[in-house]
């Protein structure tokens, strides 16, 4: 019933751009906060960016800053992540996450995978040197 499909990964050069796409469904969207999250193997799952649902503030990572955007459209129960400027460092699978509550008591917690209720199954973002 609850589902995040995630979609728009792929394969591309150093330097190149992609969108992901979060498309959620089964709960009130407008009201849960968002994550994304990636991980390689051998690796924990790290936060990359996240939105609120309140006004819809925006968190990033440090490795991400001023090179990824995310952003959220409720009326089609969407959320985004723009990257630009793509490193190799980027490949990972990428995953969003929903939680109706996470910066309930401090805002660290955005980028926290512990957070989150509900999760994606992910998609592939491949980055070539």
């Amino acid at each position: 019933e609850v589902q995040l499909v995630e979609s728009g990964g792929g394969l591309v050069q150093a330097g190149g751009s992609l969108r992901l796409s979060c498309a959620a469904s089964g709960f009130t969207f407008e009201n849960y906060d968002i994550g994304w999250f990636r991980q390689v193997p051998g690796k924990e799952r790290e936060g990359v960016s996240a939105i609120s649902s309140s006004d819809e503030t925006t968190f990033y990572a440090d490795s991400v800053k001023g090179r990824f955007t995310i952003s959220r459209d409720n009326a089609k129960n969407t959320v985004y992540l723009q990257m630009n400027s793509l490193k190799p460092e980027d490949t990972a699978v990428y995953y969003c996450a929903a939680d109706a509550y996470v910066g309930s008591y401090s805002d660290i917690w955005y980028l926290d995978r512990r957070a989150y209720e509900y999760w994606g199954q992910g998609t592939q973002v491949t980055v070539s040197s």
